[in-house]
């Protein structure tokens, strides 16, 4: 993990003149024992947990994963699984489509048809098409990677279910609060959408969100 990002206290100030919503979060959220937006800085690893994740609860992913690492011997990189069999990842619990996913992307970084060092000279839009030609990586999963693993600073995924629910608990919305006023909040927290992301997010769970 790395140490919090550099923006981000810059961000926090910018956000509480700019909401009362914010300010209140950031108020309550302030320990500074507290777990921030971390990175593994390890896109394979985090790709690999993404596709893993996908439309199942978080207990079960975590399951799946804890198994996956184990057939990996820890060893969780491209070319450790490109080794491993259809019917040996799919032992630990993985659908065949996310299999596929997970042994298409060893591919592409063994043969560098995918390259992430591209990423980070790219703007976010970019980098999520870049990212989305991925198999089993959409939208969301890419506004994922770019928020945790790259730390990039204005991500505000509207896919995100806890981030409409908290947007909606925050500030007395119906759920699914209006696309108006999600927008609306995009535009007052740009440049800093990911902190108010996860200021948000942190509102509805008590573990901090990593990823």
């Amino acid at each position: 993990m790395t140490k919090i990002p550099k923006y981000w206290n810059k961000a926090k100030k910018y956000l509480a003149k700019k909401d009362k919503v914010m300010f209140k979060l950031i108020e309550n959220y302030k320990s500074p024992s507290e777990i921030i937006l971390t990175s593994r800085q390890d896109i394979f690893f985090s790709l690999c947990k993404s596709i893993i994740g996908q439309q199942i609860s978080i207990s079960a992913a975590n399951s799946v994963f804890l198994k996956f690492k184990k057939k990996c011997n820890n060893k969780i990189n491209a070319k450790t699984v490109s080794k491993l069999s259809f019917n040996q990842l799919k032992s630990c619990g993985l659908s065949r489509q996310k299999v596929l996913g997970i042994k298409s992307l060893a591919k592409k970084i063994i043969n560098k048809s995918f390259n992430p060092k591209l990423i980070k000279k790219m703007d976010d839009e970019e980098a999520i098409e870049y990212l989305s030609e991925l198999k089993q990586i959409g939208r969301w999963s890419a506004e994922m990677i770019l928020l945790f693993t790259y730390n990039r600073s204005n991500i505000w995924p509207v896919q995100d279910i806890g981030l409409l629910r908290a947007i909606s608990n925050n500030y007395k919305k119906k759920y699914l609060p209006p696309d108006n006023f999600v927008k609306l909040l995009k535009r007052r927290f740009t440049p800093y959408c990911s902190v108010a992301t996860w200021y948000l997010w942190r509102s509805i769970d008590p573990e901090p969100i990593q990823y």
